[in-house]
């Protein structure tokens, strides 16, 4: 799908590079303002991860490819654009068999106290174990409670959360959340191997992480899969991740944005002149404004392209950390039998499925990674989208059964994946990942497979490497680099409305407007919100920014 521009000149008030949800979410709240707006998207359609697909050729099923579920999207946001999305609550929290005997399992039940009790009973874990738990997070809720309306507003500073905190009763949540390891805290209030693990598995999502890791990353990550909501519920997109996307689409194409997509930027330069290919030409556009919703180390290419004997100005090292996830989609005929006689299929995998994540096990896994080496057993993560919302089915699959699931693997860094090794390293980690299912399972998954018409069974596996070839993670990293925390230091200067809103960059007229951005990561939108309002904070725009056409007006250049 390519979008062609209107009529007018080349002058815009705002350029957006990258049409992922973020950057579709700043141009709807900028256009809706009555800024003109351009948004320059290399695919050939927008919503860069937050996608739905046919990932299998002549199958009817729309998978979400690369992110899953969502948590962190404001009410704020879908209320302001107006964007017609459900989100399904899933009744079951989580699922995790022990993998001493998969014949017991937790399973956290968010409609039954009693069920979870008894099921912490089943792998061992005494009465104690679950109230230690319940108080855990209880606290961790006070915290994210107070924390989550910030996301949405200028920064506060680190003083100021923390008073946020202690008026919320969230002091002791603060301390262990914040100030020391997290790993400190789980292991100081739980006791039980599997339990601890559960918890710890929230922390290391997309990040390669221990758990008493002095800089704690693994903090920030932990923080942020609980602040969403401030309850920390994900929920399944009806329709899929690109109903999300399509619905802010739909918004910034409303408001008026114009949206050029197989158009590849290539250089950022200075003054807001953003240069790009489309159509086999190369054009430039200017703006009073460039918002960046690529990742900051992809912008500094972009910058460098215009000066390649400048050095790198927009980095810092937090930018540039690795991913370390590996992504399995798989359509089945029917879910698979457990070897759990407890808990129904259609129980364990209507949460979040957790294999093979034990406290234990997943520090000897990132062991094994930092040593070079594929986990074994690799630690995963499944979820069922069609559980939930069958709708991503088309009615012949849904008749017969048939269920996706998502796998997400652990401690699976970039470091492990070169170009000349991918190919390799994909098979190896797709049998790690069937491997490490089949463990709990009574019987194994790939007969369950169904196939193509062209008679290839219905499984893709995606590397850091494939990730970031196909949507431009640098090193596959989900959320674009390190996570930041939601806040700034005390002495960290908020002089100006992009500093406020924590999206600026060196350069006082490009700013960070997707998951690289200070409360960015995740599909939320938060990061396209926060750089529009720094936009229309800043006041009126420069002069000689109007609406405009990249391709037919005579500012454009055909270089």
């Amino acid at each position: 799908m390519s979008s062609n521009p209107g009529s007018g000149n080349s002058a815009y008030d705002a350029i957006i590079v990258g049409g992922g949800h973020n950057g579709l979410a700043a141009a709807a709240y900028l256009s809706k303002a009555g800024r003109s707006v351009l948004l320059l998207e290399k695919l050939e359609h927008p919503g860069g991860a937050a996608v739905s697909a046919r990932a299998f050729d002549g199958v009817d099923a729309n998978l979400s490819r690369y992110s899953y579920l969502v948590s962190l999207l404001p009410q704020q946001v879908i209320d302001d654009l107006g964007l017609r999305i459900r989100l399904a609550r899933r009744r079951y929290s989580s699922y995790t068999p022990d993998p001493h005997d998969g014949r017991s399992a937790l399973l956290i039940d968010n409609g039954d106290a009693a069920a979870t009790a008894a099921s912490f009973a089943a792998v061992g874990a005494p009465e104690s174990e679950f109230r230690a738990f319940t108080e855990f997070y209880a606290g961790c809720r006070r915290l994210t409670g107070a924390l989550w309306p910030t996301m949405t507003s200028p920064l506060p500073t680190r003083s100021e959360a923390r008073n946020l905190a202690a008026r919320a009763g969230a002091e002791e949540a603060w301390n262990a959340m914040i100030e020391r390891p997290i790993g400190d805290s789980i292991a100081r209030s739980l006791q039980h191997d599997l339990v601890r693990g559960v918890v710890l598995t929230d922390a290391l999502i997309g990040t390669f992480a221990r758990a008493d890791d002095e800089d704690l990353q693994q903090n920030i990550c932990f923080l942020y899969h609980l602040v969403g909501g401030g309850t920390g519920d994900w929920d399944v997109p009806v329709g899929g991740m690109g109903a999300v996307s399509g619905e802010l689409e739909r918004a910034a194409r409303e408001a008026g944005a114009t949206m050029l997509t197989s158009a590849d930027v290539t250089a950022v330069r200075p003054g807001g002149v953003v240069s790009y290919q489309h159509d086999g030409a190369e054009h430039t556009a200017t703006a009073s404004w460039v918002l960046a919703n690529v990742a900051p180390v992809v912008l500094d290419r972009l910058r460098t392209a215009s000066r390649p004997a400048a050095p790198s100005t927009t980095l810092n090292p937090n930018h540039l950390r690795e991913g370390a996830q590996v992504k399995v989609n798989l359509l089945l005929k029917r879910l698979p039998r457990l070897l759990d006689p407890a808990v129904s299929p259609e129980a364990a995998f209507g949460g979040t499925f957790h294999i093979n994540e034990t406290w234990s096990q997943l520090d000897a896994a990132y062991l094994a990674a930092a040593a070079g080496t594929v986990p074994d057993p690799l630690p995963c993560e499944i979820y069922c989208h069609s559980l939930t919302d069958p709708s991503i089915l088309s009615p012949e699959l849904r008749a017969a059964g048939a269920q996706t699931l998502t796998v997400f693997g652990l401690h699976v860094p970039d470091r492990l994946i070169t170009a000349e090794n991918n190919d390799r390293r994909r098979a190896e980690l797709q049998a790690a990942v069937l491997k490490s299912l089949n463990s709990v399972l009574a019987e194994p998954v790939e007969d369950l497979l169904l196939t193509g018409p062209d008679g290839q069974p219905c499984i893709e596996t995606k590397t850091t490497l494939d990730i970031e070839r196909a949507v431009g993670m640098p090193r596959g990293n989900i959320f674009h680099g390190g996570l930041d925390w939601p806040f700034v230091e005390d002495n960290d200067p908020l002089d100006t409305p992009a500093r406020r809103w924590g999206v600026a960059t060196d350069d006082p007229r490009i700013l960070l407007c997707g998951s690289g951005a200070r409360r960015g990561g995740a599909v939320s939108a938060i990061g396209g919100h926060n750089a529009a309002m720094a936009v229309l904070e800043s006041g009126p725009v420069e002069s000689g920014a109007r609406e405009s056409d990249p391709l037919e007006s005579g500012r454009v250049s055909r270089d």
